[in-house]
């Protein structure tokens, strides 16, 4: 967990440091105490625990239960051993520290990092009743003591459980986005084929009537179905990539995107593109020639058999520009959204769907009488070349 490594980091470097602290402060006092030898074996003991353990304590799956118990249990027993080993005309002096001092603090610190604020208040009032335990009395210094390791306890374990519960509700997110994005991948791919097809039946059904009628019926129940279905029930797995834009066996290899919009060329269909090589990565251009194919089969479904498309390619410095134009009737504002709402994805996902998953943007445009025009946006690959290669 990306907080959580950190804070393990600075816990170690915090026994370390304190260990120190402790070994030089009990060397400025060593003679004062009543039996000092003991003073010094505890801080052998202590020193070797806490250089034994110091990679265990850089991360939680180092560091057990077993081990922060046993961390607690130095702390306690280094406290109580004051009572003892220091005179006892010390130990009632407000000054007075304990041999471990604030060493006390971090398997504090620890239990606020393994388990939250719960634990940490925890291992906090068993610091402070060892503590209350050596002076034989709740004094000043002692409450002090007690809620400043029970503030700094619980506020680390609370930002760890804060962090914990938001790391949970960003890998939630980032598998509802994957899983999204893969329901709208195969609704452009189902839109490009199956849909289309299955209007083309229902269409040419009613033309000609009989038994025709009856099939073009049950295949616009079926388009009815599958619309419903893509549009709102996520689905795992998919085709291999968009119809006839298969970029190869290297999708990050540059193609020429004025060889993939060519094969639309024809009768009704012009392609104007620069004269040199339009180069993007093979991915990027089938994706962008798979839009430009729905937009083309927009015209031929709404525009009727017989209206003419134009389609402009255009180099920017730091874009490609694609325009698909139409001599149809054009559609009113709002019908996009009427039919979004309805299922129909051909803009939704074929188009704007396919350029947003590229980073790019598509704008529709359309005055009733005066056809329509889509403008694709994606940008151009950053590098040397102008394929993004060296």
């Amino acid at each position: 967990m990306s907080v959580e490594l950190p804070l393990w980091r600075a816990i170690a470097f915090f026994r370390l440091l304190t260990l120190a602290y402790a070994a030089f402060r009990y060397l400025a006092v060593h003679r004062e105490y009543a039996h000092p030898l003991g003073g010094w074996l505890f801080m052998a003991v202590l020193a070797a625990w806490t250089l034994a353990t110091a990679r265990s304590f850089l991360s939680a799956e180092r560091c057990a239960w077993p081990l922060l118990a046993a961390d607690l249990g130095m702390a306690v027993t280094g406290i109580m051993l004051t009572r003892f080993l220091d005179a006892p005309a010390r130990i009632a002096l407000p000054e007075e520290v304990t041999l471990p001092t604030i060493w006390a603090a971090g398997p504090v610190l620890g239990f606020a990092a393994k388990g939250g604020w719960r634990t940490a208040a925890l291992a906090a009032a068993v610091v402070g009743t060892a503590d209350i335990a050596e002076r034989g009395a709740v004094t000043t210094d002692n409450v002090h003591n007690i809620v400043l390791l029970l503030v700094a306890g619980c506020a680390i374990g609370w930002i760890v459980d804060l962090a914990r519960a938001s790391e949970t509700a960003l890998a939630r997110a980032l598998q509802l986005e994957a899983a999204t994005r893969e329901r709208e991948r195969l609704a452009r791919d189902i839109h490009d084929g199956v849909l289309q097809v299955l209007a083309m039946v229902q269409r040419r059904g009613a033309e000609l009537g009989g038994e025709a009628a009856e099939l073009g019926r049950r295949a616009g129940e079926q388009e009815a179905a599958l619309r419903a279905l893509v549009g709102g029930v996520p689905q795992q797995g998919g085709p291999a990539g968009p119809r006839g834009a298969a970029p190869g066996p290297d999708p990050a290899a540059p193609q020429d995107l004025r060889a993939l919009l060519g094969r639309y060329a024809g009768a009704r269909v012009t392609v104007s593109a620069p004269g040199t090589p339009v180069l993007l990565p093979g991915r990027t251009a089938a994706e962008l020639a798979a839009a430009v194919g729905a937009a083309l089969d927009n015209v031929r479904v709404h525009a009727g058999e017989g209206a003419r498309a134009w389609i402009l390619v255009e180099e920017e410095p730091d874009e490609v520009v694609v325009g698909v134009r139409d001599d149809g009737p054009g559609f009113p504002p709002g019908r996009l959204g009427d039919a979004e709402r309805e299922g129909r994805l051909g803009v939704a996902q074929s188009i704007r769907g396919r350029l947003r998953d590229l980073g790019g943007s598509a704008d529709v445009v359309s005055v009733p009488g005066q056809g329509a025009e889509v403008e694709m946006r994606v940008p151009r690959p950053r590098g040397p070349g102008k394929d993004g290669t060296a």
